[in-house]
């Protein structure tokens, strides 16, 4: 729907609407609570753009309840309407507005248009105490620009570019969804999220408890143990190799490099002095607060050794501190536990419990997106 071809009508914001007389409360903000609890159930608005003005909650005794208006902060430095379309009152700093001809009903679209509108004043004076932004005695004297037809307001208008807004969001949303769905599957190798019969058992299998774990020293499943060199941030050169580093931020990696240090292979995990690990699926660099586990004997699948990476994460868990700090060097004897047959790591058992957890974690984000577009179609209606 273009908007350029939209004929607009000036109109005085107090000519269309009037302000809520609302009782005054006897609460202090900074003493209720943020959150519903006992008594304290409705929504007081105060002069705040943070959640729409709404951050406290008060007893519904003794409050003027609103709802379908507009809201507006009058002693803030930073203007702007919202529709409210829940219950709520006013506390301080702020105050609702209702359209004025009761003759005409409003709806929620041509609400929310019209608080873009208002929302699109210029011209409002620099806020200070004696002359607040938001003042209804500001406010109420600024025009505002409204679509007309006919020389009236058109509210169909205000109806169909709102509707056609929420259709064009509920498809952005169902195309996120095929969009996020396709590329979890690709990164992990996935054709779809439907658990194999081999998978469904291994689950259930663990669920139960009636997989047997073994210990195994880590030196025993890999054949690389090795700690990272030092390189100070001023010596680091700007390239393309990750480095990584001590943390959990982007797990670990600090920034990309081009120093001659030692480089280490994908399929790798590492474990910082802290004990935080990960699995590595690229070639990197480490520092020396970083130690790198991986096997060249041994042809372990990503899944594997991402069954590996938990494991070894688990067996060393808080642990590990400032105060003492690990080095990859006395890891050698580290135990983790891992699924047996025949008293040996059972790898395939591993890597089927890995690709299981996988689709069942994007399973559980494509029904969280299900569960968004399906609350967003039922708010839009």
């Amino acid at each position: 729907m273009m908007l350029s071809n939209v004929k607009w009508g000036k109109y005085i914001i107090g000519d269309l609407f009037e302000r809520i007389e609302t009782a005054k409360l006897p609460y202090k903000a900074d003493e209720l609570p943020k959150q519903p609890c006992g008594e304290y159930v409705i929504p007081c608005l105060t002069s705040s753009f943070r959640n729409q003005g709404l951050n406290y909650y008060v007893p519904r005794e003794g409050a003027t309840i609103l709802q379908h208006v507009i809201s507006i902060p009058s002693n803030s430095d930073v203007y702007r309407a919202y529709y409210q379309s829940r219950e709520f009152t006013v506390l301080s700093d702020a105050y609702a507005i209702r359209w004025k001809n009761k003759a005409e009903t409003i709806t929620s679209s041509q609400y929310l248009f019209m608080v873009m509108c208002i929302n699109k004043i210029t011209d409002l004076p620099i806020y200070s105490y004696k002359n607040k932004l938001g003042g209804w005695n500001v406010v109420k004297n600024k025009p505002i620009m409204l679509p007309v037809k006919n020389e009236k307001i058109d509210f169909k208008f205000m109806d169909d570019f709102i509707a056609e807004l929420e259709a064009e969001r509920v498809a952005e949303l169902e195309a996120e969804r095929v969009a996020e769905l396709e590329a979890y599957l690709s990164v992990t190798g996935l054709k779809d999220t439907q658990l194999t019969a081999d998978e469904l058992s291994a689950v259930n299998d663990l669920i139960s408890k009636n997989i047997e774990f073994k210990p195994f020293c880590y030196d025993v499943i890999f054949d690389k143990i090795v700690q990272g060199r030092r390189l100070k941030k001023d010596d680091q050169i700007a390239g393309d190799i990750p480095f990584v580093m001590a943390g959990v931020t982007n797990t670990g990696v600090v920034g990309y490099i081009s120093n001659p240090v030692a480089s280490f292979p994908k399929n790798s995990i590492t474990i910082d002095i802290f004990g935080n690990a990960f699995y590595r699926n690229y070639d990197f660099g480490a520092g020396d607060d970083t130690g790198v586990y991986w096997s060249e004997k041994s042809d372990y699948s990503k899944e594997i050794m991402l069954f590996l990476t938990c494991s070894m994460g688990k067996s060393i868990e808080n642990k590990f501190s400032y105060g003492k700090k690990l080095r990859s060097s006395q890891s050698f004897k580290f135990k983790m536990q891992l699924p047996v047959k025949n008293e040996q790591p059972d790898y395939e058992l591993m890597s089927t419990l890995i690709s299981a957890i996988q689709k069942l974690v994007i399973a559980d984000v494509v029904k969280f997106s299900d569960e968004k577009i399906k609350a967003t179609k039922q708010v839009v209606g």
